[in-house]
């Protein structure tokens, strides 16, 4: 029989207690065999909200093995999982955020999935999008701004992966120098910001390890009724568009003069599809919140490429082909 790994759960929380409480309460309905080793830390990246009474209440209750937490006092989820991979020491670790309540095998999956494919560099289940209200129809479009992983009922290689419930091999990540220097940030208090996962994931494939899913993982992905508003959605693609143009550069393999060329065609050809998609409102064909948002996305696209131009030129270096680097 293949022996199990331990398998350290990352929880990193902002002011979020009412659901880390619901999160925290999904593991402790866990179904594992006697001989796996897991544990929970939870990372306080500068609440002031209950969250230390709500760990605290699960830590006595002795329902969570090794149950712990700790202090991040840097604002932001790339800080906080950093800290999260410093403080742990299993040779896998996972990336479980704070509104995402795994099914009751969950543990017991992914450590079987990381027994048979311990050179994988990382690997995600299927990430169930929990609406508090049933959205609008048309944000049903947009599953990828809510981490929305779904790619069947069959085990299969991926180039990329979302954060929710991701699942690292500590020494893949190691050998990318994530640990050592992350370059890009993400969530920083209430601020919008993507790119953390997009760069954990692209690191690790680009340093030649192999990414999974398995849909054997599965975990539900709370999502509130304000995050369903146009407004939030216009926020967060613009994120997300900024994202796509520094997840790409991470592996470009070319020069940065071929890079300014690329980019901008693409940054125009989009620009110039939102046009069209402009039209395509005007005659009553397409929906204009989905053009907003759309058009919100190619805006962060744009803050992406200017960010890069404007990057000091040592900053761009390191950054531009990282993930290549790498391997």
């Amino acid at each position: 029989m293949t022996k199990l790994p331990p398998i350290d759960i990352v929880i990193c929380t902002y002011n979020n207690a009412p659901l880390l409480n619901k999160a925290l309460s999904a593991l402790t309905q866990q179904q594992v065999s006697p001989e796996l080793e897991w544990k929970v830390l939870v990372v306080d990246n500068n609440c002031t909200d209950n969250t230390q009474e709500v760990v605290e209440k699960y830590r006595v209750s002795g329902k969570i093995p090794y149950l712990s937490t700790i202090s991040e006092t840097k604002q932001g989820l790339t800080y906080a999982r950093h800290c999260g991979v410093q403080n742990t020491t299993a040779d896998w670790i996972a990336f479980v955020d704070d509104d995402c309540f795994l099914a009751e095998d969950w543990v017991e999956q992914a450590v079987k999935f990381a027994a048979t494919h311990p050179a994988c560099g990382a690997f995600g289940g299927r990430v169930i999008l929990d609406w508090e209200t049933p959205p609008p129809k048309y944000v049903l479009n947009y599953g990828y701004s809510f981490a929305q992983q779904e790619h069947g009922t069959e085990p299969q290689k991926k180039s990329c992966l979302v954060g929710a419930g991701i699942v690292l091999n500590r020494g893949a990540l190691a050998h990318t120098g994530w640990i050592d220097k992350p370059l890009l940030h993400d969530r920083i208090g209430t601020k919008l910001i993507s790119g953390g996962d997009v760069e954990i994931a692209l690191r690790i494939y680009g340093a030649g390890y192999d990414l999974w899913y398995t849909p054997d993982c599965q975990l539900k992905h709370f999502i509130p009724a304000r995050r369903t508003s146009q407004k939030y959605l216009i926020d967060i693609n613009y994120g997300l568009g900024t994202s796509q143009v520094l997840g790409d550069s991470l592996l470009w393999s070319g020069s940065y003069q071929d890079w300014l060329f690329k980019f901008i065609g693409d940054g125009v050809k989009a620009s110039q599809n939102i046009v069209i998609q402009s039209l395509r409102t005007a005659l009553g064909r397409m929906n204009p919140a989905e053009v907003e948002i759309n058009k919100s996305f190619v805006r962060g696209k744009w803050a992406g490429i200017n960010r890069m131009i404007r990057m000091n030129p040592q900053e761009r270096r390191e950054l531009l082909g990282r993930a290549r680097i790498a391997s």
